[in-house]
């Protein structure tokens, strides 16, 4: 059975999973669906459609599937989709999809996100990303498993962020972020690989090794980047932990910071 403080309003329609937590004066609109032992804590907004996995917690003040303030949407029954083991730490918002993409907010399994950050509508964010106070991300971004994104950063419409990058306080990213890429700036700009968020995650020394050649064939031989790219291809060859950092750079339809 569901614990649901006496002062919240939910509404009819809501799901609760086994062992959900209702805390003091938060609202549950209609098409709400929440997973087992998940807890949401007082003063929180839960609009529809919106699904919410297992084992989340919300903490005070968040609003979760609110419409998006983007101009083009006119009430369209789009979705919120949230998985498991996630954490959305005081005043975060997200919002959901628009018709004008695929209609859906997505976000993965075992993501941090501090207080106030903020996940526009039609963003895709995987899996273990940690989103730090006052993180923005703006309309249709993807953002890749176990990306870093430090405070008060600022990320423009439709970029995508490469698995295990990280952005360094304050940056501003209008371009794309390839996978393993560490960036700081305002603008972004390309530093070095994430090496210790490598390490920390159970990258080998080669491992390592063969992405950070990989990035200084992309970003310290002044090559042009078909010519990069046709040398990585030889090196994934024999490294394939260099794979992603390539589909990351040729699926880029804004182009990568350089």
């Amino acid at each position: 059975m569901a614990n649901i403080h006496p002062t919240a309003v939910v509404d009819p329609s809501v799901e609760l999973g086994k062992g959900v937590e209702i805390g003091p004066l938060t609202v549950i609109g209609p098409n709400v669906v929440i997973g087992d032992d998940t807890v949401v804590a007082s003063h929180v907004v839960i609009q529809g459609p919106t699904v919410i996995g297992a084992q989340n917690r919300i903490f005070q003040f968040s609003t979760i599937g609110e419409d998006t303030p983007d101009m083009k949407y006119n009430g369209e029954p789009t979705r919120l989709v949230i998985g498991d083991r996630n954490i959305f730490r005081e005043g975060v918002t997200v919002h959901r999809g628009t018709m004008q993409d695929n209609g859906e907010t997505l976000i993965g399994n075992d993501n941090l996100f501090m207080a106030y950050v903020h996940i526009g509508h039609d963003c895709v964010v995987g899996n273990h990303t940690i989103l730090v106070n006052n993180a923005s991300i703006s309309g249709h971004i993807h953002v890749g498993d176990w990306v870093f994104l430090s405070g008060y950063t600022l990320i423009h419409q439709f970029v995508r962020i490469g698995a295990y990058a990280f952005l360094g306080a304050g940056a501003y990213l209008n371009q794309d972020l390839p996978a393993y890429v560490m960036a700081a700036g305002h603008p972004a700009v390309p530093r070095t690989i994430n090496k210790v968020g490598l390490e920390r995650r159970g990258f080998s020394k080669d491992q390592i090794k063969a992405i950070n050649r990989a990035y200084k064939t992309v970003y310290r031989q002044g090559l042009k980047q078909d010519e990069a790219l046709a040398r990585l291809d030889a090196l994934a060859e024999h490294n394939d932990v260099v794979q992603p950092f390539i589909d990351s750079i040729r699926g880029s339809t804004r182009g990568i910071i350089r």
